[in-house]
């Protein structure tokens, strides 16, 4: 298993960052490698949301089967991952001044045909730098133009 944690403090209030998180579909606005997410059933938030995320990282393109299994509404969203790679993930918001601070954290198992625990090792520095990507142009979204919300 391989664990991975990555942060960025956005300035707008948690309410305001938790308003564009909450909207699973909007995640490939600021996921780069997330390409296309496609629901299991009408639930597109909450508790027991089930969908596929097509996910592209370098020339590797997989599908991620995820279930929502925490939801605390301005606060967190946690995951399991069901596909291919195994394991769980929650994106959590807190406050942070007058700021919001965005924690992204993971713990995937690569299959025996991915490296295993060796492949896990190997892709933990691509991961942490494209998710650390990723927080930065979600941050980037909600921050206008002046620097100020």
């Amino acid at each position: 298993m391989t664990s991975i944690e990555v942060g960025v403090v956005v300035p707008r209030t948690r309410r305001d960052v938790w308003a564009e998180v909450r909207q699973i579909d909007r995640h490939v606005r600021w996921m780069s490698d997330a390409r296309r997410i496609d629901f299991h059933s009408p639930q597109r938030e909450g508790v027991g949301t089930t969908f596929d995320c097509r996910t592209r990282v370098g020339p590797f393109t997989t599908t991620d089967v995820m279930r929502v299994t925490r939801w605390e509404d301005d606060s967190l969203i946690g995951v399991t991952h069901q596909g291919i790679f195994t394991g769980h993930g929650e994106l959590r918001l807190s406050d942070e001044g007058d700021a919001t601070r965005v924690t992204w954290r993971e713990h995937l198992v690569f299959p025996w045909w991915a490296g295993g625990a060796v492949g896990a090792v190997l892709a933990r520095p691509v991961l942490r730098a494209l998710w650390r990507k990723n927080l930065a142009t979600l941050a980037a979204l909600l921050t206008p133009p002046s620097g100020r919300p």
